[in-house]
């Protein structure tokens, strides 16, 4: 089946779909039909979905037509399928955050987004694969394969939202929910060759959507399009009352606003320290990088070379934050039912058990100075321009769970700073693996990045990127869980010993292998808090989470 001039609808974007069921040259029976026919034809090698939702599509897309036929058209979603990482929770269905812990939880209410979407007239098509507890990962001692990447199947898609950038480039669903607390969203936009885009921290509500971390959880969307981002924050942002974080902001109107991509006169300033220095990438990243600078100056911007702190910082505060949050989540389950978690969860959540309540107070101080910093900067640009994860997608036997604690991210800065942030595509590797960059700025001024991206993405023209899939490739085989084998522990015994102490303090009953994981982890986390740690701080210094009363 085929749609504007002739190109295949799972190719389409919301926004050329939409007007098509508009228009009613589009069936949203039809549309359903087809996109369910190409996930039966494809799943067998990508394992995007955890549940999927044909009986619930089909019925809500017949009720969308109907709808429609008689003049009821709701706006730019209706009839047009989704899907959503499960941890959104929807009511009926199963939603299981990828653990065991969950394997049977079945909501009775749908979370705000979930209910927003479907409101819209969106199609359900299911639930999508997230690592577990959207932390960590892949992981291969849970009960549900890993995502493949549709670019190649023997790589990583980038996580926790994989299922979610696994089924959008896989032509499954035009667009699907994601989470970012450390990149979450941006990690398999990048890898798999999408938009994806996390908004400023508190204006799309993460009420109904299983936690990671308290302070950094932020609900966006991974899309084709940076136009199809902006149709669903149109719908997504706004106050609720039901989520504690967030925030009443004037309404706007983010699609009329991308589609005036003159960024004529706007302000870059570009992060080159973080994959020079920092960070340090591969050769195909640098050139790429170095192409995309050259599309904003012939844009129109000022651009030129900007500082802010080191990834390192960002990330030793964004850790000691979030890691103690996610701990404390599920620190009942970690201490009655931790043999039901997968190794990399593990690997990566208990080893906050030695974090201190005053490591967490001074990265809370530190993550305020760092805003207040931050506040400088966007003075002086209205963007700041930086790679996106790095490209090309490891394979995903490549994982390493201690990886986590050795190495920064290029996400992390803004979760840390709360921005919105966009990763978008920047072509191809030379194994035809996709590349991206990342934009951000400051907070609220989420149509100032939507509208630098889409200006890009016209002026490079990689938004047509899509993956060569296969129906006649052969099936990735799932053997079902198999172990995965932890490193040991370059330690001392008296080291040994103060690791066993923080367990035992926090009433953890561990075996050898989880242990050895947390042994693992002891000297980077340690580090991190001693690198925050020494950084004054005075009596007056108020941390990032101080309470604000309703006014």
């Amino acid at each position: 089946m085929t749609g504007h001039a002739g190109e295949e609808l799972h190719n389409l974007t919301i926004a050329a779909l939409s007007e098509m069921i508009r228009g009613k040259s589009l069936s949203p029976v039809e549309l359903t039909e087809y996109l369910l026919r190409r996930v039966e034809a494809f799943e067998p090698q990508l394992h995007a979905f955890v549940t999927l939702t044909a009986d619930i599509a089909l019925a809500q897309a017949r009720a969308a037509e109907a709808e429609i036929m008689a003049g009821r058209w709701r706006g730019p979603l209706h009839g047009v399928p989704f899907a959503l990482k499960d941890i959104y929770s929807t009511a009926g269905i199963l939603t299981t955050a990828g653990s065991r812990i969950l394997g049977d939880n079945v909501p009775d209410r749908d979370a705000t987004t979930t209910a927003r979407l479907l409101s819209a007239g969106g199609v359900l098509l299911g639930k999508l694969k997230t690592h577990e507890f959207a932390h960590g990962g892949p992981s291969f001692d849970v009960p549900w394969a890993p995502a493949r990447n549709p670019w190649n199947v023997d790589h990583f898609t980038g996580g926790s939202s994989s299922g979610s950038g696994a089924a959008v480039a896989a032509g499954y669903v035009p667009s699907a929910m994601g989470s970012d607390t450390g990149g979450s969203i941006r990690n398999p936009g990048s890898l798999c060759g999408l938009v994806g885009f996390k908004p400023t921290y508190g204006i799309v509500s993460r009420a109904g959507v299983i936690p990671n971390s308290y302070s950094f959880d932020t609900c966006g969307p991974l899309t084709r399009s940076v136009e199809d981002a902006a149709i669903l924050l149109n719908l997504l942002a706004g106050h609720d009352d039901a989520d504690p974080a967030s925030v009443a902001v004037p309404p706007r109107d983010y699609r009329a606003a991308v589609s005036d991509a003159d960024v004529r006169g706007l302000r870059v300033g570009v992060l080159r320290h973080f994959w020079e220095e920092d960070l340090p990438a591969n050769d195909e990243v640098r050139a790429a990088m170095e192409r995309a600078i050259t599309h904003f100056t012939d844009l129109g911007c000022f651009v030129e070379d900007a500082r802010i702190r080191p990834l390192q910082d960002f990330y030793d505060v964004k850790v000691l934050i979030a890691e103690p949050e996610m701990f404390e989540a599920y620190a009942a389950d970690l201490r009655s039912r931790v043999q039901e978690f997968g190794l990399d969860f593990l690997g990566r959540c208990l080893p906050a058990c030695m974090v201190t309540a005053t490591d967490y107070m001074a990265a809370q101080r530190e993550r305020r100075r760092m805003n207040d910093e931050m506040r400088l900067t966007y003075d002086r640009y209205d963007i700041l321009l930086t790679a996106g994860p790095y490209g090309p997608a490891p394979r995903i036997d490549a994982h390493s769970t201690m990886a986590f604690w050795k190495n920064p991210s290029v996400n992390t800065p803004f979760n840390v700073t709360g921005g919105p942030a966009i990763v978008l595509p920047m072509g191809l590797s030379a194994s035809e693996l996709p590349l991206s960059l990342q934009l951000t700025g400051r907070p609220f001024d989420d149509v100032t990045v939507l509208r630098a991206a889409r200006a890009y993405e016209r002026s490079a023209g990689f938004d047509g990127l899509r993956p060569p899939l296969d129906p006649d490739a052969p099936p990735v085989l799932w053997n079902g869980p198999r172990p995965q084998q932890p490193e040991k522990a370059d330690i001392s015994p008296g080291e040994r010993d103060v690791v066993a102490a923080a367990a035992r303090r926090h009433g953890l009953t561990l075996d050898d292998v989880v242990f050895e994981q947390i042994c693992c982890a002891a000297p980077h986390i340690l580090a991190m808090s001693e690198r925050v740690g020494a950084r004054t701080a005075g009596r007056f210094d108020e941390p990032a989470n101080v309470f604000l009363a309703p006014r």
